[in-house]
């Protein structure tokens, strides 16, 4: 079994920042890579940011100057580093990795919630 777990999410007033954290964690053979996605009301799942293993990372072009994905692989970890947020930036954040077990496969974490408001 292989399980992501985020946290770090909660509610921010705009202009202000957080940090996502997401963890693998179980019957981990190998990571590749590990992203994070968001899911903003009313609309479809979609890309924030992936970083690969040697910590190449690609962003959404949109959402490139906001924000900065990074990873510890030794702790299996990625981390999601968010700046001057804005009430368009409230979604469910989703942690994403390819794993390896007995084959290579991609998990989801079940999300943490994001809330911009004054």
């Amino acid at each position: 079994q292989v399980q992501l777990v985020e946290s770090g999410g909660g509610f921010v007033q705009p202009g202000g920042s957080l940090r996502l954290s997401c963890v693998a964690s179980g019957d981990v053979g190998a990571i590749d890579t590990m992203g994070w996605f968001r899911q903003r009301p009313g609309w479809g799942r979609e890309l924030v940011a992936i970083i690969h293993r040697d910590g190449n990372a690609e962003y959404a072009e949109s959402l490139e100057d906001q924000f900065t994905i990074s990873r510890d692989n030794g702790a299996r970890t990625v981390y999601l580093q968010s700046n001057n947020l804005n009430p368009e930036d409230t979604a469910v954040y989703y942690c994403q990795a390819r794993i390896l077990t007995q084959r290579w496969k991609v998990y989801w974490g079940p999300g943490t919630q994001v809330t911009v408001s004054s």
